[in-house]
């Protein structure tokens, strides 16, 4: 203190500190900014220094390269696996999968995009439930030989006024039905038109919606706009898929699946696209199993497959052929628009057991153990448990371009044996084709079973030249059969089963068989004969099922199958089944519209009526849309 005050006395610094201490302080000084520009060099992710010192980048050029990129190599990188993986980490936090630890089987990994700065050579992230996809839907319209509703111009020799007539007429009867059900039960599965009430039912594991699904592309075809609008509308809020039932793999793909695959095919709607292949990867676990192929019933709580079936199949431990035979047509097209492939594999799996296990007679037996790979019971029948399998062959083919060799090969296969093993004709003169158990013939057709007339119709082109036109006359002969059945009845609808022995042809022996669920096999064949032929008694017969139907179906809200088609007074059994809007109004409008309305050439029906297109992807455009 007494020094300050000396004249003539100098402090040791300007900041009043003595020399040692201004050292020490400028040497702590220097060493907190090199720890600081230290930093700022050495941390693993330098984007700040660059932002910091780097001049300011346009984002469009990068934005677009990375779009570019995307479109091209992450389309099919990005799609949901069967189980799919957890979100990828928040940016900023540590990241798994940037590590060299080992991935977890089955993800997909990512791709690395281009040399752009970080914060933006990222991929675009897909909203969510999204599924990415290389399907051009634009170039597969073009390849389209007809426009898909055709060009209406009347080729037919009826007057356009009475075919316009007829088609409107069967128009408004699904107008009717939607419109009733959309009252009384959207949402729910069916409508129970004389309760006004809707109806859930097991067989779909808790899936709801069946007939607004099963009704997209009737809608669609007949061009009622709004109802097809309402019905899409349900289709993106209200239908989920986090069930946890029992479900028919079987039901659930053909109604389901098929509903919305056609739907997207037609409208170009991704919602149906993303619904279709979500659900699809829900039904996989059905085939976990020692051959491949699949169970009858999946558990999507537990996500595994289960050998009971419904009970009318009491299949036991079997799985059955017309099930485990009917997924080929959806499961190719779930891989098409998914891009997994998957799907395929599990479906050429089962073409190869099947067509490697040894026949009976060249004959499919309709149960087989999914476990051994062996035939449980020597039952076989071209009607129920059987029917689409051998349905799916010959469409397969057709489907296929005519390229799928294996399948066509299988299909005229079979019908030989059929031909020769289960074919009678009656003493009336009625043709038919029976079942078979263990060499013992059940002398009568189900319902199921009268879609084989327009199956047969469809494949005779395609076969030996010399046995085409006998296709075609057995075709119309099974036709013609089925028919009978119908104009044997009081009320002009055919029975669930008609028989053909103790001087009875073509008619239903019992009353639990005297019944009609609004079944479409029957005009099914009169659509595929009218098409091939034009023969006029076709449409003539399918009017009959129209005025029946509006007689004795037709109910104050809705339509409703019938107890026995034998009194002209029957009781209804209060349920409006979903493929009464899914296939027998389709069938029957298409029965009365011209050929080019979803054109053969063009597209297949799978077992549900739903139309998928044939694969002319290798095909040049011939004025589709």
């Amino acid at each position: 203190m007494l020094m300050r005050k000396v004249p003539g006395f100098v402090p040791a610094s300007s900041w009043g500190l003595r020399l040692p201490q201004k050292f020490l302080f400028l040497l702590f000084l220097s060493g907190l900014i090199t720890l600081c520009f230290g930093a700022l060099f050495l941390l693993p992710n330098s984007s700040r220094l660059k932002r910091l010192f780097l001049a300011p980048r346009t984002q469009q050029p990068a934005m677009e390269a990375v779009a570019q990129v995307a479109g091209h190599s992450l389309a099919r990188e990005q799609e949901s696996p069967p189980n799919p993986a957890p979100a990828a980490p928040a940016p900023g936090k540590d990241d798994p999968s940037s590590q060299a630890s080992p991935r977890r089987k089955g993800w997909p990994r990512r791709t690395r995009l281009l040399d752009l700065p970080e914060e933006v050579a990222v991929a675009p992230r897909p909203q969510e439930g999204n599924i990415q996809s290389s399907f051009d839907f634009s170039a597969f319209r073009s390849r389209l030989r007809h426009p898909v509703l055709g060009t209406r111009v009347n080729k037919s020799k009826e007057p356009q006024s009475l075919v316009q007539t007829q088609r409107e007429k069967i128009k408004e009867m699904m107008q009717f039905a939607w419109q009733s059900y959309k009252r009384y039960a959207m949402g729910k599965n069916e409508l129970r038109p004389l309760t006004k009430d809707g109806y859930e039912g097991s067989m779909f594991g808790g899936l709801s919606g069946a007939t607004v699904i099963d009704s997209l592309d009737t809608l669609y075809l007949m061009e009622l706009k709004e109802e097809f609008q309402e019905a899409k509308a349900w289709v993106e809020e209200s239908f989920h898929l986090n069930v946890s039932g029992e479900a028919s793999l079987f039901e659930v793909n053909i109604r389901y699946i098929g509903g919305l695959l056609s739907a997207f095919y037609l409208t170009g709607e991704e919602v149906f696209r993303i619904k279709a292949i979500k659900l699809g990867e829900k039904l996989l676990p059905a085939f976990d199993t020692p051959t491949g192929i699949p169970k009858g019933v999946v558990n999507f709580k537990s996500n595994r497959g289960s050998s009971q079936s419904w009970g009318w199949a009491m299949a036991g431990s079997s799985s059955i052929l017309a099930e485990f035979g009917s997924l080929h047509l959806e499961f190719l097209h779930l891989t098409e628009l998914s891009g997994n492939e998957v799907f395929a594999e599990k479906v050429r799996n089962i073409r190869r057991v099947l067509r490697d296990l040894d026949k009976p007679f060249g004959l499919y037996p309709n149960f087989l153990s999914p476990v051994s790979g062996n035939w449980m019971q020597h039952h076989v029948s071209v009607g129920g448990l059987g029917d689409s399998f051998y349905e799916y062959l010959i469409k397969s083919w057709l489907m296929s371009a005519k390229t799928d060799m294996e399948a066509k090969d299988m299909y005229y296969e079979a019908l030989e044996a059929i031909e020769t093993h289960l074919l009678n004709v009656s003493p009336g003169g009625l043709t038919y084709i029976a079942e078979w158990r263990g060499g013992i013939l059940d002398h009568k057709m189900g319902h199921l079973a009268c879609f084989s007339g327009g199956m047969i119709a469809l494949g005779a082109e395609d076969a030996k030249e010399e046995k085409r036109a006998h296709y075609r006359e057995l075709a119309a002969q099974i036709t013609k059969t089925c028919h009978e059945s119908y104009a044997r009845s009081d009320t002009k609808l055919g029975p669930e089963a008609f028989w053909f022995n103790s001087g009875l042809e073509a008619m239903a022996t019992q009353m639990s068989e005297s019944y009609y669920i609004l079944r479409p096999e029957v005009v099914e064949s009169y659509m595929y004969l009218w098409r091939q032929t034009h023969n006029p008694i076709y449409r003539e017969w399918g009017w009959d099922v129209v005025m029946a139907l509006e007689k004795y179906c037709r109910t104050e809200a809705g339509f409703s199958g019938i107890q026995d088609v034998y009194s002209t007074a029957p009781s209804h059994d209060n349920k409006q089944q979903t493929f009464f809007l899914a296939e027998t109004l389709k069938y029957l409008y298409l029965l009365f519209s011209e050929d080019d309305v979803l054109s053969l050439e063009d597209w297949v029906f799978n077992t549900e009526a739903h139309p998928l297109p044939v694969n002319h992807s290798h095909s040049s455009a011939r004025g589709g849309g």
